[in-house]
């Protein structure tokens, strides 16, 4: 199986119902792709064959959502040791998680909870984060989540909250611009500001997806067509993020790959086009 364009860093989050598909090794538009994290972690079977078959051909990142970087009690020793086992055999190009909590004494909510803006929970977010690169050996790179409810003693706001992190801790940021939109919405702030406000040079990678619109708020489920209000978000960012992997994620409601196929084409040329303005206005 070869990728006919490695030309720009357009990616695809790995989904069992695109197997049959991808173990015919066709030729892809797609540069790399990503992995959830505990789908393979202490697994031998069809999954971990698949992901194996296409490590073969494409540089692969991996993606979790239990860490549970923000719980006060601490990071689960078996999950590092669990992910630190996966990493030795995929050898992902990134290692990334979730700027959240979701268990608390051993009890997994199965969703991930928003983190309270406060001095507290960034010095938290910072001891755990410390542990987790030690532990791994490499640099963690967190995402933005998508919320729908706020804690009446954050003091600060989530642009700062999350520069604020990545600076005092030394981790990466993976931008996902589907949840600056969700939040906008859901929290009433402009998502044009959030973007001018976060160190762009402390990004690592960029997520895009579509939520569900319920009228009075949006919500995360990475079900729908992206909508031309990230898309907008998107190419705003594209001049600065180009050298970036990009990635198109789907959970629910999968189209077949090459109809999803067509949202890393559409990526791929925003990007491109991003750069000849670029170019054009550094030629001038």
């Amino acid at each position: 199986m070869q990728n006919s364009s490695f030309s720009h860093k357009v990616g695809m989050g790995l989904r069992a119902p695109h197997f049959p598909y991808l173990e015919q090794r066709p030729s892809t538009e797609v540069a790399w792709f990503e992995a959830q994290t505990e789908t393979y972690i202490h697994t031998h079977g069809r999954s971990m064959e698949m992901l194996q078959t296409i490590r073969q051909d494409y540089p692969v990142a991996l993606h979790g959502i239990s860490m549970n970087i923000g719980a006060p009690e601490g990071i689960r020793v078996d999950y590092l040791q669990g992910l630190r086992e996966l990493i030795d055999r995929v050898e992902p190009f990134i290692v990334s998680d979730h700027m959240s909590w979701n268990s608390i004494s051993g009890q997994n909510f199965h969703n991930l909870l928003p983190i309270p803006f406060t001095e507290d929970s960034l010095q938290t977010l910072v001891n755990n984060i410390d542990f987790v690169q030690n532990f791994l050996r490499r640099a963690l790179v967190l995402e933005n989540i998508s919320t729908y409810i706020s804690y009446h003693h954050s003091h600060m706001n989530e642009w700062d909250f999350i520069s604020e992190v990545s600076k005092r801790s030394g981790c990466a940021l993976l931008l996902d611009v589907n949840n600056i939109y969700v939040n906008s919405r859901n929290h009433g702030f402009d998502p044009k500001y959030f973007i001018n406000h976060i160190p762009l040079d402390r990004v690592a990678q960029i997520h895009l997806s579509g939520p569900s619109d319920y009228g009075d708020f949006l919500y995360d489920t990475h079900s729908q067509e992206i909508p031309s209000q990230v898309w907008d978000l998107f190419k705003m960012l594209a001049p600065q993020v180009r050298h970036l992997p990009v990635l198109i994620e789907r959970d629910d409601d999968i189209p077949d790959f090459r109809e999803l196929e067509v949202e890393v084409m559409k990526a791929a040329y925003i990007l491109e086009n991003s750069y000849e303005t670029e170019r054009t206005t550094e030629s001038v």
